[in-house]
């Protein structure tokens, strides 16, 4: 997504000025989008959400699936339009983005300056004729800020998943026009051992604020089937039963 992110400074950014975002082309090779705990309600309406293990974190990462192969986003038409009514965070925040200060316990708002959508044209200048930060800067700041905090609730949430042994392997077939496509390479809930979980657990899941994501994850997982028919030229934005109609 990113070809050059770089900090943002008032002096080598003073005269820099930000465009809304007309078109999602940045994001249209992306078959896979990660997500936060947060956003899984509205994801879960839309996309199969799944786990991917990142053994150098040793870590498990919830993504939406966007695509059945690589290099492939089912939900993007021709005209650049994002085709479905929950867009990511992860891709509503570009071109901005946060990174880590080296030997540091913070973060820096970093822009691509590669981005189509960043120029000293047209747009939203990010500085004032002072050298202030306009609101741009602090709407982005806060924006930025409140996903670093649903990342660390996400990451505790996967933790506990891992740590209670709720991981399992995927392994689905699904027919994608004429096609039969393998889904695997990452994890999702295992149902059974969720249910066999003691009262004592189900209630501390319950106070962590997890059931619901936990829920919205495994109704989710219906969703691969929607991925299948946009194979077939079925509309993203249509339910299942809809497209099953328009199938007969």
């Amino acid at each position: 997504m990113f070809t050059k992110l770089t900090p943002i400074n008032k002096e080598q950014h003073a005269n820099l000025k930000v465009k809304a975002i007309e078109s999602f082309d940045f994001a249209s090779k992306f078959h896979i989008a990660s997500v936060m705990v947060h956003e899984f309600v509205k994801a879960a309406s839309v996309y199969p959400i799944v786990f991917l293990e990142d053994k150098s974190q040793d870590e498990f990462k919830p993504v939406a699936l966007l695509g059945l192969d690589e290099n492939e986003n089912l939900f993007i038409g021709e005209d650049g339009k994002w085709q479905a009514p929950y867009i990511p965070a992860i891709i509503r925040r570009y071109p901005f983005a946060l990174a880590k200060n080296p030997d540091q316990d913070n973060f820096t708002v970093c822009i691509d300056e590669d981005s189509k959508y960043v120029g000293t044209e047209d747009g939203q200048p990010l500085f004032n004729d002072q050298g202030e930060p306009t609101e741009v800067i602090e709407n982005v700041k806060r924006y930025l800020g409140e996903l670093q905090q649903m990342e660390e609730f996400t990451k505790a949430f996967c933790h506990f998943l891992t740590e209670n042994n709720l991981f399992t392997s995927l392994n689905m077939r699904v027919k994608a026009a004429d096609q039969i496509k393998n889904v695997t390479g990452c994890y999702v809930i295992n149902e059974e051992r969720l249910n066999n979980l003691s009262d004592k657990k189900f209630l501390e899941i319950k106070e962590k604020g997890y059931l619901a994501p936990l829920y919205s994850h495994l109704t989710s997982l219906y969703q691969i089937e929607r991925l299948a028919l946009l194979k077939q030229g079925i509309s993203a934005v249509e339910t299942p039963q809809q497209a099953k109609n328009s199938l007969q």
